[in-house]
């Protein structure tokens, strides 16, 4: 059975979320032993090198001009803000919780989809996705136990990634994915290397630490491909809700790994995000039987 552009860039989202979690996961459990600034430089190293063999393999490699192009710096930047403020929360909060604050994200998108591309969003899906950010509210709980400072960073991580995010879609298709994914590891990496004295110096990893960070740079590798894709795939608005998944897998490994138990609310938020996620799908499907074939067709995927 041949799947609709939308339906195929929802499942690589699902994939991308297991994978950033992992590196998430990963990450928290690192960060006791080194500063966020060292971490993405090391894992950023680590990414850097599968990535640039891979390109090199797949022929797709371009000159760094093609920085020039608009929406690939502006892409960058919002990794850069993105990456380096979650994970300065994820640091120093539960992972659910911050996961939980990151599922703002698709809202933000969908409503940036609409008013800047125009895209078409029914009245079931918005509110499949309103219901999904009231189960976000659930779970953080505004009001009750505030806002921390963690929690405003990640906040400005959604507003960043949602910069990334809808850009994606507007960089020409000639440049290979693999590339894109080069180019924003770099840049990230390099934006490590920065904030590392500032956050408080190099210290000297343990081997266990760097196999860790290795591993997390596959996650990432893997993350950051699927993510492209799915963009590159379907509607911004049809792919987004899968980034609920991302909450389930943080609750999941949050309590395997750190042993952070979640309440009923959390649980019962969790739940409406995920069948928001699901009704999302259901009504994409629908939508794809009732109009004409050659108008659901989407950009061609590069790289992996």
């Amino acid at each position: 059975m041949k799947l609709s552009p939308n339906v195929r860039g929802g499942l690589f989202m699902a994939v991308a979320m297991a994978s950033f979690t992992t590196n998430d996961t990963i990450t928290k459990a690192v960060s006791s032993e080194m500063n966020i600034g060292q971490i993405m430089l090391v894992r950023g190293g680590f990414a850097m090198l599968l990535i640039g063999a891979l390109a090199l393999h797949r022929q797709a490699l371009r000159p760094m001009t093609a920085l020039a192009v608009g929406p690939l710096s502006l892409r960058v930047f919002g990794e850069i803000g993105g990456t380096l403020t979650y994970l300065l929360a994820i640091a120093h909060m539960p992972l659910a919780n911050a996961s939980a604050i990151f599922q703002a994200l698709p809202l933000v998108i969908t409503l940036g989809a609409a008013l800047v591309f125009g895209e078409p969003v029914g009245w079931r899906r918005l509110f499949a996705i309103s219901a999904g950010f009231l189960g976000v509210l659930i779970i953080v709980r505004p009001g009750m136990a505030g806002f921390s400072e963690f929690s405003l960073l990640a906040l400005l991580s959604v507003a960043f990634c949602a910069v990334r995010d809808l850009v994606t879609r507007r960089i020409p298709a000639e440049l290979p994915s693999l590339f894109i994914t080069l180019v924003t590891t770099l840049a990230v990496t390099t934006a490590g290397a920065i904030v590392l004295f500032p956050l408080g110096g190099w210290t000297p990893p343990s081997a266990s630490a760097l196999g860790l960070l290795a591993l997390a740079a596959v996650f990432v590798l893997i993350g950051y491909q699927c993510t492209i894709i799915s963009l590159r795939s379907g509607d911004i608005s049809a792919v987004a809700p899968f980034r609920y998944l991302a909450l389930l897998w943080a609750i999941v490994t949050g309590y395997f790994v750190f042993g952070d138990r979640p309440d009923v609310p959390m649980i019962a938020g969790a739940a409406m995000i995920v069948a928001s996620g699901l009704y999302t799908l259901y009504r994409e499907r629908i939508r794809d039987r009732l109009r004409p074939a050659a108008s659901a067709s989407g950009l061609p995927p590069d790289g992996l």
